[in-house]
């Protein structure tokens, strides 16, 4: 016999435990299906939580090392890589233990397991000790996430090759790593082990670190962390890796020669695939688009009227606030309400140090939208608060309609970035201006100041950057 449910959710991720919390919250029945003790996803237990954990770490190292400038001396520092995994896996098991409390507070069914569809209406799930279960429900929400992308001359059958799980595991500090993408889970990572120790190589295909982010904010975090990486190997691809006794053997090839090097161990961070395949949806009406998306419309539902889909599988960008926010959206609609996901700035932050963010229309964007736009930037080195951090490696800029000045965009790189966007977001959700921007009080002496100084820019100078008015 089926268990009968308003709504089953696949996976237990960001979006899917999201979906699940706010369906219950609008009142529906709701049975949760993910493999681990606890929701969380890929984010909590092998991604954005642990390597945040990390990062902290690593930052802690830079400015006991940089603090010296100040006349302030540490020494070198002692890592002791025991408790260092263990402090990183308190962080995941205390967010992790608070989700499950909180399923059960919601009066959810937590199906410890992996869920397949039969139909669109019922789903098969394979319970940890290998038994099963089936499930009915009026609708199914499908949050199953993504998984790291493999390329087949690279992720050879070798401990020492890893992905963004296997880098997190912290086995050891190895005296040289191989990166292999230069996107923002190879240059966080990287930036640990380097942090740590590591002799850390970056290998990317293109001609420049984090596609998709402007070059100018881009070129802020380069200059820096490559005084931190060994050497950044850019328009490079892997040919081969051929594993050693005692190193790893790798084939790099450029527009000008080949050449071959040793690694202790390779990253393989390329990027992450959507886990639509092996879940039934064959066994529905759901649909796929060329890149293995499913195809979903505004209100996260697919061409299965019983089936929505959100998170990784659902498009890009594959974030996690993203995933969360379609979530909710899923789940009011199921419930009856009239919305759907609409953001005009869904925010992406590299967490290195310094931390690049950006929200909104990207100058690129906006050049190749053909947009007629006035970019504003402030430099970080006119910042009295940056200086008294002795960080004035940052920028921050604003992409404005020329003719109604309203914000379209926003980027920053600089210390606390990820926690600066916030504000940038608003703002061009809010149809935010120029003139709403400094003419908001900012506190002095802060980083935020440099959003209020970028507006005033667009008009001329501003208190702490002359430039003659347009």
């Amino acid at each position: 016999m089926s268990e009968q449910t308003d709504v089953i959710v696949l996976g237990g991720g960001p979006a899917g435990y999201a979906a699940a919390f706010k369906a219950a919250d609008l009142g529906l029945t709701v049975t949760l299906v993910e493999k681990a003790e606890n929701p969380g996803g890929v984010c909590l237990y092998r991604g954005c939580i642990p390597s945040k954990a990390l990062l902290h770490v690593a930052k802690l190292i830079h400015e006991a090392r940089e603090a010296e400038a100040c006349g302030v001396s540490f020494g070198e520092p002692s890592i002791d890589l025991d408790k260092l995994r263990q402090f990183k896996d308190q962080v995941v098991n205390k967010l992790t233990g608070g989700l499950g409390q909180l399923t059960k507070a919601r009066a959810i069914t937590y199906v410890r397991g992996t869920g397949v569809m039969r139909s669109s209406n019922d789903v098969l799930v394979t319970l940890a000790d290998g038994t099963e279960s089936e499930h009915r429900a009026a609708h199914v929400i499908l949050a199953t996430g993504s998984a790291p992308v493999r390329i087949p001359n690279v992720s050879i059958d070798d401990g020492r090759v890893m992905d963004s799980t296997g880098a997190l595991a912290l086995a050891d500090i190895p005296k040289s790593l191989l990166v292999v993408g230069g996107g923002y889970i190879g240059l966080e990572m990287g930036s640990v082990y380097a942090a740590l120790g590591s002799k850390v190589t970056v290998v990317e295909m293109t001609d420049g670190l984090l596609p998709g982010a402007d070059r100018d904010l881009v070129a802020v975090l380069e200059k820096r962390i490559r005084t931190q990486f060994h050497e950044i190997l850019l328009s490079t691809k892997v040919n081969s890796v051929k594993a050693l006794k005692t190193k790893l053997k790798v084939s790099l090839e450029d527009a000008r020669s080949s050449s071959t090097q040793s690694f202790d161990r390779v990253l393989v961070a390329v990027g992450r695939r959507p886990n639509t395949a092996g879940i039934g949806l064959e066994n529905t009406k759901v649909t796929l688009n060329k890149r293995g998306f499913a195809e979903v419309n505004g209100q996260q539902r697919t061409q299965d009227a019983a089936v929505f889909a959100i998170g990784d599988i659902a498009g890009e960008p594959m974030l996690a606030h993203k995933g969360s926010h379609e979530g909710i959206v899923a789940a009011e609609v199921i419930a009856g309400h009239t919305t759907a996901f609409e953001a005009n700035a869904i925010p992406g932050v590299v967490f290195t140090d310094p931390e690049l963010a950006w929200c909104g229309v990207t100058e690129d964007e906006a050049n190749r939208r053909g947009l007629n736009t006035v970019i504003s930037r402030f430099p970080w080195a006119a910042s009295g608060r940056a200086t008294t951090l002795d960080r004035n490696d940052g920028l921050t800029k604003l992409i404005v309609d020329a003719k109604s000045e309203r914000v379209l965009g926003v980027g920053i790189c600089g210390v606390g970035a990820g926690e600066m966007i916030a504000e940038g977001v608003l703002a061009v959700e809010m149809a935010a201006t120029v003139s709403d921007l400094k003419l908001s009080i900012h506190a002095h002496p802060t980083l935020s100041e440099t959003v209020m100084e970028a507006a005033e820019l667009v008009h001329g100078p501003s208190t702490h950057v002359f430039r003659p008015a347009r």
